[in-house]
């Protein structure tokens, strides 16, 4: 998971930065931190500095505008206000991706429809795209061979894989709990996710398959 991520989790474990948060949250408009210090009956320049931690950690940005209406001169510096931002924040142990999972059944839902085609093949190609286009989005990635490449990626996408045997195994499923309740579905797309990260990596020599084993996710790829 990014450590951007857990960083910003662990900036709302300090209770003061966590109550400002949740009040600028409550709030139909952006505030001051004067008004944050108010509502939460803490002095002033505390209210700065946690409200000013959380714009650094990207949970809050900061907009000025002038509390009085007035404007020209004699009308006062703009005050400095503080919003939610639109960033979306997720962590979980071990890792999961359930937004990923559900936009490629968003989208194939959608093609299925307005084409007519079987929403299961629809499914298998939206997983491929998707993971060609994940996997095009990782830069300078460790290994020398494909399979070892296509490890480091499905590691940056928290497979959590290893190598043995010349076969690669998947510790982890990201779409874990959906598995869990639609096997069938999920683990038909998911081979096809790795399938198309190996192609977004450039890794032409590696098959993937579905392979479930014990412990382990229903994933494996080998060299062709």
């Amino acid at each position: 998971m990014p450590a951007s991520d857990v960083s910003n989790i662990a900036a709302l474990a300090e209770p003061v930065r966590r109550s400002l948060f949740d009040f600028v949250v409550r709030s139909r408009a952006a505030v001051s931190r004067e008004s944050a210090a108010e509502g939460l009956g803490i002095a002033t320049h505390t209210a700065k500095f946690h409200l000013d931690r959380l714009v650094e950690e990207g949970l809050l940005e900061v907009e000025f505008k002038r509390l009085t209406g007035r404007t020209g001169p004699g009308s006062g510096r703009p005050a400095k206000l503080y919003r939610r931002t639109d960033r979306e924040v997720e962590v979980s142990l071990p890792e999961r991706h359930y937004d990923l999972l559900s936009r490629i059944l968003a989208r194939a839902v959608a093609e299925a429809s307005a084409s007519g085609d079987a929403v299961a093949s629809v499914v298998a190609r939206v997983a491929r795209d998707e993971g060609a286009a994940w996997g095009a989005s990782l830069d300078d990635l460790p290994g020398d061979a494909d399979l070892e490449r296509l490890a480091s990626a499905l590691d940056a996408g928290g497979y959590e894989p290893w190598i043995e045997d010349e076969t690669l195994f998947v510790q982890n499923c990201p779409f874990h709990r959906v598995a869990q309740e639609q096997t069938e579905l999920v683990c038909g797309l998911n081979p096809e996710f790795v399938s198309g990260v190996a192609v977004g990596v450039g890794c032409p020599g590696v098959a993937t398959r579905l392979d479930p084993g014990e412990d382990r996710c229903c994933v494996s790829a080998q060299k062709r």
